[in-house]
């Protein structure tokens, strides 16, 4: 990954110009991002293998019931889309901080290596902790992801300059290559461990229980905290670092406290539903079209774009060759290498 620079013309990720997204059609998205999760999580709850009416989802949602539709909804397919939602935000949220912290337009989540860090996590706990469940994978890939983020920084940050976007994108680089060889050493060696984890590493929401929202809710509001102070920040270090802090922003406490945010929301989603890629990737794009690249505009849209792309290639894949489904991350990389080929495209990102 390197830090890829605008052509004559081309903007890096940063605030749209004045006038061109009013304060009436930036509310107007809003409200359209959540109607768009609303739907997105009604179709998540109706339709899968077995196709539920509005009317059948609405009675086990409001009324329980002990029947096999209403136990379909409340304990397999609400918990799913649960996760979804969290998920979706998160590493939406994450991603537009990502781009913006390294004012690259192809920047994603696991540019800090957060998602190699995960995967570390859980081929560890798999192969020599003796956990086999998700509930505990948890813990170990979160544990993996902070660590990973922590090691990427820490060499960052050494030497003239500190952190620049482009020393993070090397270190980012380096460190996914150095836990992708280890998560590699390992696989190798246990059979056993390769079969249990190649499920987790696709990135599915299949089988997630509402136990791992409850275990993951806490993490991904302190990580949507800490990239909303950092918005101005974050919209002032898109003029360069010199206008930054022309306009009294402090460029290290603004590349940390986003930096430690977006690991953390990487990190949580991570771990509750497995490294699903492009997320992370499309949807500040899509985003920045609609609201314009301020982040106190930006980061609520990607809060709601992201569990509707997540949610509608989960509910999709469970449509493709049913009974069997698609796991999401497979989902989303279909939709993803498309809009990635067109991306690079357009900014000239190619070596």
């Amino acid at each position: 990954m390197h830090l890829v620079k605008p052509r004559a013309g081309e903007r890096a990720p940063g605030p749209a110009g004045p006038g061109r997204h009013s304060r009436r059609r930036r509310l107007g998205w809003l409200a359209a991002g959540v109607a768009a999760v609303c739907l997105a999580a009604l179709l998540s709850l109706a339709y899968g293998s077995r196709s539920l009416g509005l009317g059948e989802v609405g009675d086990a949602l409001l009324h329980g019931g002990d029947d096999p539709a209403a136990r379909v909804v409340r304990e397999l397919r609400l918990p799913r889309t649960l996760v979804g939602l969290m998920v979706g935000a998160a590493l939406g949220m994450a991603g537009a901080v990502m781009q913006g912290l390294t004012r690259n337009p192809i920047a994603e989540p696991g540019i800090l290596g957060v998602s190699q860090g995960a995967s570390v996590g859980v081929v560890l706990a798999i192969a020599y902790a003796g956990v086999h469940t998700l509930t505990g994978y948890v813990w170990f890939a979160f544990a993996g992801a902070g660590i990973a983020a922590v090691v990427v920084y820490g060499i960052a940050a050494r030497g003239r300059g500190g952190a620049t976007p482009v020393k993070l994108a090397l270190a980012g680089a380096a460190i996914n290559a150095l836990l992708a060889s280890v998560t590699a050493a390992v696989l190798t060696t246990q059979a056993a461990t390769l079969d249990e984890f190649r499920f987790w590493q696709i990135g599915s929401l299949s089988g997630r229980e509402a136990e791992i929202a409850a275990r993951i809710w806490p993490f991904l509001l302190v990580g949507a905290l800490l990239t909303l102070a950092v918005a101005r920040g974050l919209d002032a270090l898109a003029l360069g670092e010199d206008v930054a802090r022309g306009l009294g922003q402090n460029v290290a406490a603004v590349r940390i406290t986003g930096g430690l945010g977006a690991a953390v929301l990487t990190g949580a989603g991570v771990a509750a539903a497995g490294p699903i890629a492009f997320v992370g990737l499309a949807v500040p794009h899509v985003a920045r079209a609609l609201v314009g690249g301020g982040y106190r505009w930006l980061l609520p849209m990607c809060a709601l774009l992201g569990p509707v792309l997540l949610l509608v290639a989960d509910t999709v894949g469970r449509l493709v060759f049913p009974p069997s489904e698609v796991p999401a991350g497979v989902m989303t990389a279909l939709v993803g290498v498309p809009f990635l080929v067109v991306l690079v495209r357009r900014t000239g990102a190619v070596s």
